[in-house]
């Protein structure tokens, strides 16, 4: 699974002109399901996304506070396009995105595990397959990538690669 963390003072997500989920301050997530991502992913990439430190303490200590400590929102989106291959001509590929109901199925236990691992009511969700219109604020800016990486992937590294902070190098 892959996710993009937006730091924000606001966002909310609209769908059909009608007002869905809307967040104060916190983090606005897109994330996106990958052929072989598993529960365990779901549950990993919930996991740090609200260990996630990306604010300051009291005291000026930079990326000392996740959003549970600053007692934020989350708002999940679902969001396919992130797993797109623009390797060959101008026109994106998606067959790096998982489909279906078990992309749905694994996004929804992803969002559900961010709500279990806070509090439920801090946590608010777009509408999986619909088209919507996020807006936010941003806060910074502060944008960060995060992945969990499949099984088949890491078998799939060059001879002699590196794995650093969750990238290969």
């Amino acid at each position: 699974m892959k996710a993009i963390l937006q730091r924000v003072l606001s966002a909310s997500v609209t769908v059909e002109q009608e007002l869905v989920s809307s967040i104060g301050k916190g983090i606005l997530v897109f994330a996106a399901v990958a052929p072989g991502d598993t529960e365990k992913d779901a549950e990993s990439l919930a996991a740090k996304v609200l260990k996630m430190k990306m604010w300051d303490d009291e005291s000026g200590g930079r990326w000392k506070r996740s959003v549970q400590d600053i007692n934020g929102e989350v708002l999940c989106v679902s969001q396919f396009t992130l797993l797109a291959s623009t390797k060959k001509g101008s026109k994106p590929d998606f067959h790096g995105a998982l489909g279906g109901d078990q992309a749905k199925d694994l996004y929804h236990l992803f969002y559900r595990k961010v709500q279990e691992g806070y509090t439920a009511e801090r946590v608010k969700d777009g509408v999986f397959q619909a088209m919507m219109q996020v807006a936010l604020v941003n806060d910074g800016p502060v944008t960060l990538e995060i992945s969990t990486t499949p099984k088949q992937q890491k078998q799939a590294r060059a001879p002699g690669a590196v794995e650093s902070l969750g990238m290969i190098v």
